[in-house]
């Protein structure tokens, strides 16, 4: 059974904010839809609406109660003369509750049905959810299969969209809160679930998702149909579906594991140098967190050059990293650094993935870690001009102050400030003290205990902080909840002479870039 992560202090306490989005007065019982074994489901409480929020402290509204989802199967067929999409996303769901109506999020899709356990279902649309209300209710701790039948236009302008439109056809970048523009979910990152896909495209495009390639099938009308399958759950903000002129490149990394590029085919000779890069980039990070944790990795340079496609340079999905293409074309002591960064999210981030988008330190700061690592060792100079983690991290422990000030501490991040250096250099900061403390040995031990007990599923800020106490054989609760969460920055271990600038209440800080999701603030750019 898949371990399911819990929130717990101080995250809870944040989350105990967030509003019930649930409406309208539960329904009388109905029949129950048959539960485990075959056999009528016990129900334990009248069944009612399902709340419409997990309580998530940076996305309150993010997320549904009532039930898990155990699978998604997506299936998309691509229109390249109108640039839209058809699809068909079932989902295998089991509740925790009995359910006369559950929720979806789901924003920008044109829904044409939907059917619960093969019974054609009622359904409303409201705000970024897609409410559900089967002809019979669910009882407690029934499984029961969701078909979703939409449309979507990837060039559709919302609030917020994880579709990226390319002149050949699309890619998705589903990070954070986004994935329900692209198929109804639970879209939470503490819902992990098992993925497969099937992409029908004009013959001479080709389709490509998360996993490994297990069919394509030939079809009338001059059409191919490619299927995936992810061998490990995928939390749906790591999702990847992409369809466009792309070549395929296979490689093969350490002690076998197959490696595969997605190249836009005119792109793909110049592009070379830079894929031929990630065999050595596993290798190194194989020496630090063990084996790779997935079947196959490899990078998606999209195909698109317009500098608003998206607001980032790589972005990790589950076994495949997706670029602006010409950043991948300059030399490897440019690229080198955050490639190790996006090839370490695959361990922090995607095989263990954040409880609540307040844990994104969690997945930030592990990337820079290694990433600046992968830099110092090489000797390249940083965009500082610095050449040793210690000579950045006492640059950046100068700056604590003024980050906690103006985006508030590591781990308690809101929407406007989420992707601030605090969640990246902020991090670093605090696993440099944890290593400056333990020591190096133990902190790695702390590190791969981590990725082992939490292994595909969620974790929270308390789950790091319990394993490392845990490892190092001391109480490290109050060492690390002042790093964390405290508005003052402590006393460096092993660095007594450091010191921390005084805040100016006016500073405008370089780290930030207001006004949306995406910031460009790793230190491995």
């Amino acid at each position: 059974m898949r371990y399911r992560s819990r929130v717990t202090a101080p995250a809870a306490a944040l989350i105990g904010t967030a509003a019930a989005l649930a409406a309208g007065s539960p329904a009388q019982a109905a029949p129950s839809v048959t539960g485990k074994g075959g056999r009528a489901a016990k129900r334990t409480a009248a069944a009612g609406p399902g709340p419409e929020t997990l309580g998530d402290p940076v996305f309150p509204s993010l997320g549904n109660k009532g039930y898990r989802v155990s699978s998604y199967a997506l299936d998309f067929t691509y229109d390249a003369t109108a640039k839209k999409v058809d699809a068909i996303a079932t989902l295998k769901i089991r509740t925790d509750r009995p359910l006369t109506r559950f929720s979806l999020d789901a924003l920008g899709l044109d829904i044409r049905s939907v059917r619960v356990a093969g019974v054609t279902a009622t359904f409303a649309q409201a705000g970024e959810k897609l409410r559900i209300t089967p002809a019979t209710a669910l009882a407690e701790d029934c499984a029961a299969t969701v078909r979703v039948e939409y449309a979507a236009d990837p060039r559709r302008t919302l609030a917020h969209t994880a579709w990226v439109p390319t002149p050949d056809g699309f890619a998705v970048c589903p990070q954070p809160n986004s994935a329900h523009t692209v198929f109804p979910c639970n879209d939470h990152p503490s819902d992990k679930a098992d993925f497969s896909f099937r992409i029908t495209v004009p013959s001479g495009l080709r389709g490509v998702a998360n996993g490994t390639l297990t069919g394509t099938e030939t079809l009338t009308g001059g059409r191919t149909a490619y299927s995936y399958v992810s061998a490990s759950p995928i939390a749906t903000e790591l999702v990847q579906i992409t369809v466009g002129d792309y070549v395929i490149k296979d490689r093969q990394g350490p002690h076998g594991l197959p490696l595969r590029d997605v190249v836009p085919q005119a792109r793909a000779a110049a592009l070379e140098p830079a894929l031929s890069l990630t065999p050595g980039l596993v290798t190194w990070v194989e020496s630090r967190l063990g084996a790779f944790p997935f079947e196959t990795y490899g990078l998606l340079p999209c195909n698109s050059d317009d500098a608003n496609a998206f607001d980032f340079t790589g972005l990790e999905t589950q076994t495949l990293t997706l670029y602006k293409p010409n950043f991948l074309l300059q030399a490897e002591k440019s690229i080198g650094s955050h490639m190790m960064h996006e090839l370490v999210h695959s361990y922090f981030g995607n095989l263990v993935s954040p409880a609540t988008w307040a844990d994104l330190w969690l997945n930030e700061g592990h990337a820079d870690f290694y990433g600046l690592l992968y830099r110092y060792e090489r000797g390249w100079t940083d965009s500082l001009g610095l050449t040793t983690m210690e000579a950045r991290m006492k640059d950046t422990y100068a700056r604590g102050d003024q980050w906690r000030h103006d985006s508030g501490p590591v781990a308690a991040p809101n929407e406007t400030n989420l992707f601030d250096s605090q969640r990246y250099l902020g991090g670093v900061l605090v696993l440099y003290a944890l290593r400056q403390l333990v020591g190096e040995s133990t902190f790695s031990a702390i590190e791969r205990k981590f990725l082992e007990r939490f292994r595909n599923s969620s974790a929270a800020t308390v789950d790091y902080i319990a394993v490392a106490s845990e490892v190092s054989g001391q109480d490290l609760s109050g060492f690390l909840n002042d790093w964390l969460y405290g508005t003052k920055t402590p006393r460096m271990p092993g660095h007594p002479d450091w010191t921390v600038t005084p805040v100016a209440s006016s500073f405008a800080a370089p780290h930030s870039r207001r006004g949306g999701h995406w910031h460009e603030n790793s230190a491995t750019l």
